[in-house]
C-alpha cells in the first residue's frame, strides 16, 4: 500500500489525525515519541516509498513527508543516532540481517537514489544499537542483468 500517493492531494498540515487516516487509511505502523505520533505508510518490503505522518499533541497534522530520499538518509548521525530513532524516522526496513564478522545488525530500505536508481540504504548497527556505517548500492531485486529478460 503506498497511501496518499494515488488517493489525491497530500494531506496537509493541520488537519486532524482522523481526517487524515479516513482519506489515508490506517498506518502499517504507529509510533509514540514523547509528545508526538508518528504514523507509517510504508509500500511494504517491494516498495521504495514510506510516507510518516507526524502528530502534535493535540492530534493534528504537523508533517507529512516520504522519507525514503537521499536528502533524509544524510540526516543520519554516525554513533549517536540508534534503532529506535532510524524506526522512527524511516519506518519498517525492507530487508534485515547480520554480519557476523562484523558484529552488525543491517537494517536495508529500497528507494530511489537520486530520484532515479533502484538502490537499497543499508544502515549498520553495532551491538549497541548505535548506526554505525551507512551503504547504498544497487536493489538487487531490480538490478538489470545482461542476457536475462
Amino acid at each position: 500500500m503506498i497511501a496518499g500517493c494515488a488517493l489525491g492531494p497530500p494531506p496537509q498540515a493541520g488537519e486532524p489525525m482522523a481526517a487524515v487516516e479516513a482519506r489515508l487509511g490506517h498506518p502499517s505502523a504507529r509510533y509514540t515519541v514523547g509528545l508526538e505520533t508518528i504514523h507509517e505508510y510504508g509500500a511494504g518490503a517491494f516498495g521504495q516509498f514510506t510516507y510518516m505522518a507526524r502528530y502534535g499533541q493535540d492530534g493534528r497534522l504537523r508533517s507529512y513527508e516520504q522519507v525514503l530520499t537521499d536528502e533524509k538518509f544524510a540526516t543520519i548521525r554516525l554513533g549517536t543516532d540508534d534503532k529506535e530513532t532510524i524506526l522512527h524516522t524511516f519506518g519498517q526496513p525492507a530487508e534485515t540481517m547480520y554480519l557476523s564478522l562484523r558484529d552488525l545488525e543491517v537494517w536495508s530500505y529500497r528507494y530511489k537514489q537520486s530520484g532515479v536508481w533502484d538502490s537499497m540504504m543499508h544502515v549498520h548497527f553495532s551491538r549497541d544499537g548505535k548506526v554505525r556505517q551507512l551503504m547504498a548500492g544497487p536493489d538487487p531485486m531490480r538490478e538489470h542483468r545482461e542476457g536475462f529478460f
